[in-house]
């Protein structure tokens, strides 16, 4: 989630028990401490860890990107990454540092908790450093030859403690890869090499601001924001290469492989043979991506095709369009309907149609007036739904459906019903939309079903549990059509996940009962993140939905500890079917995804 607050600076460039069975000592008894694992804290390039190794195979030559702007080349495995030469800050470097000091010390010092650095990167949200393809332990059970592939999730981890006010969306994006094969497992962890990553690694020291957490009231915003224009005109960077962290999650479509943060473009990447994470640049489809786009595209894996939008302070605050199965984007298709700015991070498609949820979370200018932060919840806002055609050319069959008292962030599935009169919605409703920003902890997410029958206008929702889940995933082959199983993440309480529940939505059609079928806790101290689905064999169109695994990476907070967690999707308990012990430790993050070797070999 790189912030919806971000995008004011994209616009500007756009102009010119253990874990689980794990044999550690009993701490129940103890209290429980706060662990700061590591921070780099002083202003220079980091330090990658390394292990000794053979030497790599050659890496395949990869054709230019449309980009402006494409990293270096990729570190070969094992190997420090070339530092960039030392250099002795520039006046005009030493004197904007100074005054940022200033405004972080003296105008808006991190006073809150959810902006507070050594709050919100304590314990396993620390940030770690690079590591290099390194081979796994198997310690439980044996992987199964339909994991054949990677498992990589992203997330945020600064490069460099932050120097004020800092929220867990600002972090660098950074890739945790398991790379499997014939049953063993090769870890790796790489920063997706932006463009703002990359200037500040040159630099030696932070650059571009923390845009979720630096822009809290007028007086601290014009401050910053006017260094931050100072930084440009000297020419520390330049914002047109965008100013984005790719930090949220990845995609497969159009023949490529990308890590996604909503306020910039998609930045492609690949694996290596060996396991290696390779940035190789933004991506603009030609040209014909302008500014940003979602960090949710949803897949059709009937088409292959992507739909996705993007959002922004200035209207059209909505933009819709999709790419195809080739990797060519269509026109976009302006939302003018959309009439105030609103936090739209995740959205559904069916067969026929997308569905936008439009919140109480948006630009509220009297919270930003008052020194509160640009993006808050507006409690008069009646919250709707809006449906469009999902080939649509213009908004002109949009269609809004007002819906009091339902919030979400994410959405899980959606598909038609009565022959395209009717659409069904699951998604995770936040019934405490206030804290969604500010105090995370104390957030509930009711997962809902809602029906809108696009005749009458009718809308109509009800709980499919009451238990607190968000991060929910299906069988990705059911994207867009009536599904049944749901995989979710429990929050303990969020962003910290304790464990699994498997839902079965059908049941609460006829009795409207709890629909949490199995589950599966991490134990005491032991928390994961979102669930991903793996079919065993996703050719077999007669396999039953739920015949596969769910794999997360799981972090023994006793121990210190993080491990790889493959679990059966159809047993009640949600069994553990291998754990592989990984050679770091691994921060909680936000999204990831399963791309298997045949893909990987395209890429």
């Amino acid at each position: 989630m790189d912030a919806f607050s971000s995008t004011f600076l994209s616009t500007l460039s756009q102009h010119p028990k253990s874990l689980l069975s794990s044999n550690s000592p009993n701490t129940a008894t103890s209290s429980p401490s706060l662990k700061v694992y590591s921070v780099r804290i002083e202003e220079r390039p980091q330090k990658t860890t390394t292990t000794t190794s053979t030497k790599p195979a050659q890496l395949p030559q990869e054709k230019p990107n449309p980009s402006p702007y494409t990293p270096p080349k990729a570190t070969p495995k094992r190997q420090l990454p070339i530092k960039p030469k030392q250099v002795e800050p520039s006046f005009p470097a030493v004197i904007f540092n100074a005054f940022d000091d200033f405004i972080n010390t003296f105008i808006d010092p991190p006073l809150r908790p959810s902006v507070d650095p050594k709050h919100v990167l304590s314990n396993n949200f620390a940030p770690v450093d690079e590591l290099p393809p390194t081979e796994c332990e198997v310690v439980q059970g044996s992987l199964p030859t339909c994991l054949d592939g990677a498992y990589i999730r992203n997330g945020p981890n600064p490069q460099y403690l932050p120097r004020g006010p800092y929220h867990l969306f600002d972090g660098d994006g950074m890739l945790h890869s398991i790379k499997i094969s014939q049953g063993k497992a090769t870890f790796c962890s790489r920063y997706v090499q932006t463009y703002k990553y990359i200037v500040e690694r040159e630099a030696g020291f932070q650059v571009i601001p923390n845009v979720f957490s630096g822009f809290n009231g007028l007086t601290a915003s014009a401050a910053r924001g006017a260094i931050t224009a100072a930084r440009a005109i000297s020419g520390q960077f330049n914002p047109t290469n965008g100013i984005g962290l790719a930090n949220t999650s990845l995609a497969l479509f159009g023949g490529k492989l990308f890590a996604l943060g909503e306020s910039d473009l998609p930045y492609a990447v690949k694996l290596a043979p060996d396991g290696d994470i390779i940035t190789l640049g933004r991506h603009d489809f030609d040209g014909k991506l302008f500014m940003s786009m979602t960090a949710h595209p949803k897949i059709d894996p009937e088409t292959g095709e992507a739909f996705a939008f993007r959002y922004g302070p200035m209207p059209p605050f909505l933009s819709y369009f999709k790419i195809d199965q080739n990797g060519t984007k269509s026109p976009d298709v302006p939302i003018f309907s959309m009439t105030r700015p609103s936090f739209l991070h995740d959205f559904a498609i069916t067969k026929k149609y997308a569905i936008f949820a439009d919140i109480q979370i948006g630009m509220n200018p009297i919270d930003f007036i008052t020194g509160g932060s640009p993006v808050s919840s507006d409690s008069g806002k009646v919250p709707r739904l809006g449906v469009i055609p999902r080939y649509a050319k213009d908004e002109s069959e949009m269609k809004w459906f007002d819906v009091p008292g339902f919030n979400i962030v994410h959405a899980i599935n959606a598909w038609d019903e009565d022959g395209g009169d009717t659409i069904v919605m699951v998604a995770p409703n936040i019934l405490s939309v206030e804290h969604t920003l500010e105090r995370m902890d104390m957030i509930h997410a009711s997962v809902e079903k809602v029906k809108i029958d696009l005749k009458t206008g009718m809308v109509s929702r009800h709980p499919v549990s009451t238990r607190n889940l968000d991060f929910g995933v299906i069988n990705p082959a059911y994207v867009g059509k009536k599904n049944r199983y749901v995989y979710a993440a429990i929050g303990d309480p969020m962003p910290k996940v304790a464990g699994i529940a498997k839902l079965d939505v059908s049941v609460a059609e006829s009795d409207r009962r709890d629909c949490i079928v199995a589950c599966r806790l991490f134990g005491e101290g032991c928390f994961g993140g979102e669930p991903f689905f793996v079919a065993k064999d996703p050719n077999n169109l007669e396999a039953d939905e739920d015949d596969g695994y769910v794999v997360s990476y799981v972090h023994n907070e006793n121990t210190g500890e993080s491990r790889f967690l493959v679990m059966d999707a159809k047993s009640p308990n949600l069994d553990i079917v291998a754990a592989v012990k990984l050679p770091c430790r691994v921060p909680y993050g936000f999204h990831g995804l399963f791309v298997r070797d045949s893909d990987l070999r395209k890429l």
